[in-house]
């Protein structure tokens, strides 16, 4: 029991003498051995030092994030741009971008007609390569062509405008940085048969023959002859020229039909804008448009391979002459002989 009363205050005083309460509170308020060791070694620099302490006399750390550490505040995130801040921004540089490639390399342009069925159907959106034009190259035979109406081709031909304003203003921003076609622009997009130097023409029921050579046409829309509804030539097309028909042949107002007009029906190079070469919507109708093998035949050039024989023999012949002139005199001598 005499355990469980110790420290305990009852409120009765402690008698005195030794091991009494005067004693024990002396006992009590003097420093022990160790406590004075280390206040001694603080007041003299010792390495003796109480918790906390630096032991270099300098104050005690608050924390390892303070400003006292010598690396400042910690640095704040940087707060990111807002979504619509950048929006315009972006924009802006499509459009560039969308403008730049419209002017120099490809253009997309509406088939309004069906002039080129069934290569091409109505309301098909084609991608027209201007960049090679800027480089010199011109239109070749049998590739697919857009170009603008060399006057009179189209005098009759409406243009396809929307009656909705908003409509048509935004068809208006998107022909003009390339990503739509125009309803303003009048031109016309046909297959090249000819071009400068060449002789075209076609009889009946054809073929059609370009410098005597007969082109092989499976393009030609199903039911038509190559000459359809008009007959034509022989024409010789100017250089600097081309001549040009639909694919669609009793459906297509093209060269055969404009030869009572300047340039004789054909087409002017620097009209050219670019040539079609894929059909880029609607998803299912996507085709490339190559260049027919027919185009690719021997002797197609005007006057290359043709003359080459004629040509070719007389220089053999230039070159054999003084040969054949000593075969002659040996002979010759061994006659007299």
């Amino acid at each position: 029991m005499g355990d469980l009363v110790i420290g305990a205050r009852s409120g009765a005083g402690e008698p005195e003498g030794p091991g009494g309460r005067v004693d024990r509170s002396a006992e009590s308020s003097a420093p022990s051995a160790e406590e004075a060791a280390a206040q001694t070694g603080d007041e003299h620099g010792s390495d003796g030092h109480a918790p906390g302490a630096t032991g270099s006399g300098e104050p005690p750390q608050s924390g390892s994030g303070s400003v006292e550490e010598g690396s400042g505040d910690p640095a704040k995130p940087r707060k990111q741009r807002s979504f619509l801040k950048e929006l315009p921004i972006l924009v802006g540089i499509a459009l560039v971008l969308a403008l730049v490639i419209k002017t120099f390399f490809v253009q997309a342009f509406s088939i309004p007609s069906e002039s080129m069925q069934n290569t091409l159907q109505v309301g098909d959106r084609v991608l027209v390569d201007k960049l090679t034009p800027w480089f010199g190259a011109e239109p070749e035979r049998g590739e697919v062509v857009v170009f603008h109406d060399p006057g009179g081709w189209l005098n009759d031909e409406p243009t396809q405008q929307s009656s909705n304003s908003f409509v048509r203003g935004v068809q208006d921003v998107l022909s003009f940085v390339g990503l739509m076609p125009s309803a303003n622009e009048k031109d016309l997009i046909k297959r090249v048969i000819g071009v400068g130097g060449d002789t075209v023409e076609c009889k009946g029921d054809g073929p059609v023959l370009v410098n005597g050579v007969a082109l092989n046409e499976p393009y030609i829309y199903p039911g038509n002859t190559p000459c359809g509804t008009q007959p034509f030539g022989p024409v010789k097309v100017p250089k600097g020229k081309i001549w040009v028909m639909g694919d669609h042949r009793a459906d297509s107002l093209d060269s055969r039909f404009h030869m009572d007009q300047p340039g004789g029906g054909t087409v002017p190079v620097d009209n050219v804008i670019g040539r079609a070469f894929t059909v880029a919507w609607p998803i299912n109708h996507w085709s490339t448009l190559p260049v027919p093998d027919t185009f690719d035949q021997k002797g197609l050039a005007a006057g290359a391979l043709p003359a080459a024989p004629p040509v070719a023999g007389a220089v053999g012949a230039v070159a054999l002459l003084p040969l054949v002139r000593r075969v002659r005199a040996r002979s010759d001598r061994r006659k007299d002989g």
